[in-house]
């Protein structure tokens, strides 16, 4: 069973999963923490000279992949947990191991086309809740829904989380949610090397394959700025 909290002291929302036994705290973050970096032709990213010293942290997945939602429940919600977020820009990418159909240039996802609803949707929230804590906590929760097995119940989320319905189902129902599919299609297609399968999580252009479990050690590697969150320091024996 799953229960969603609403937000707490206008600042933090909790989680609670009696299921995989999570208590997730995910703070409301200021706008500096928001995307400093975009997308080239090839799907790779052009960094700001704000953000530079920050770590790429990408995510390639579909919406109703079970190893994908289990990822970014359980692993990838630790970067807010630890203040990991601090030194990263996170980018969801919801297209994984879906494909056009060239006879009839239609969108055909892994599981279904329920996946391929939940990975528009999912996509209008990244474009319209341009706070990465804002969509992610949605996402969070859909994903939540999907290990339950009742993502059909996906627009109960909004009201738990306190955030608008409309601008997200508006960039749906108008197909510019279809738009940035296609984008993330494109983007992840000119993936180098190519994803082999989902999850799929690249930092600074490096895929980490089969040890993306292991993307804290990464990413702390990865980071030349300064002051490192204390979870860096954890692992530094590890590093080195």
């Amino acid at each position: 069973m799953v229960s969603i909290l609403e937000q707490m002291a206008s600042s933090r929302l909790l989680f609670t999963c009696t299921t995989v036994l999570l208590f997730l705290p995910l703070l409301f973050l200021s706008p500096s923490n928001a995307f400093s970096s975009y997308p080239n032709d090839d799907g790779r990213l052009k960094v700001s000279a704000v953000g530079s010293q920050k770590v790429n942290l990408s995510l390639y997945y579909d919406a109703l992949c079970p190893s994908c939602a289990t990822f970014i429940v359980k692993n990838l919600a630790g970067v807010f947990d630890k203040d990991l977020i601090t030194i990263i820009n996170l980018r969801l990418v919801p297209w994984g191991n879906s494909f056009v159909n060239k006879s009839n240039n239609a969108i055909v996802c892994q599981h279904g086309s329920e996946e391929c609803v939940l990975n528009t949707l999912e996509a209008c929230a990244i474009d319209v809740l341009h706070d990465v804590d804002k969509h992610y906590a949605l996402i969070y929760c859909f994903e939540f829904l999907v290990i339950e097995g009742r993502h059909k119940d996906w627009q109960t989320c909004f009201d738990s989380l306190g955030l608008p319905k409309k601008p997200v189902l508006d960039c749906y129902i108008s197909g510019n949610g279809t738009k940035l599919i296609q984008k993330y299609a494109d983007e992840t297609a000119h993936l180098n090397p190519p994803h082999t399968f989902a999850p799929w999580v690249v930092v600074n252009n490096q895929p980490l394959q089969e040890d993306y479990q292991n993307f804290v050690t990464h990413v702390c590697k990865a980071y030349k700025g300064n002051g490192a969150p204390e979870v860096c320091k954890s692992v530094g024996a590890k590093i080195n």
